[in-house]
């Protein structure tokens, strides 16, 4: 398995080096049972921004006007047939995540996390929104912070 990961980070100097968001991507795409669609290599986008700009995504694309942590826009969707078997040769763009450093600095104050955790639970977060994942209701919501915490902990976080 491949990742073509496209960092944007707004923050100098960078908040995380790309080298380890492409080993944490990577790592989190392999993990048993995440039932990807066959692709030789996945790509996804990472930008790092601020408060300003993602209050500005938020209310364009949820109607909300307020700063978010993270965004997730997925390039597949959910109830999508399954593809070819001959794409398994392509390159398959999973979408982009958005996150605030800005509010993820916040949120790791209040937890006590540091920064890093934080913006490897948001980028988890965002990762299983394109692959598919929701929270539309508590049981699904639970599901989904197991699954981010066994990202993490696979990471060593």
């Amino acid at each position: 398995m491949n990742l073509e990961l496209i960092v944007q980070d707004l923050y100098q100097p960078s908040t995380i080096d790309e080298t380890t968001w492409s080993d944490w991507f990577l790592d989190w795409l392999q993990t048993p049972g995440l039932d990807l669609p066959p692709a030789d290599t996945y790509e996804l986008s990472l930008r790092l921004t601020t408060d300003s700009e993602i209050q500005s995504l938020n209310s364009q694309f949820r109607d909300r006007d307020e700063p978010t942590d993270v965004l997730s826009f997925a390039a597949m969707e959910v109830d999508f047939p399954p593809l070819p078997d001959e794409t398994a040769d392509a390159t398959l763009y999973l979408g982009d995540i958005i996150i605030s450093v800005d509010t993820a600095a916040m949120q790791a104050a209040e937890h006590g996390y540091s920064l890093e955790k934080e913006l490897a639970w948001l980028a988890s977060h965002g990762l299983l929104h394109l692959l598919g994942w929701d929270h539309p209701d508590e049981a699904s919501l639970l599901l989904m912070l197991h699954q981010q915490e066994q990202f993490l902990s696979c990471v060593g976080l």
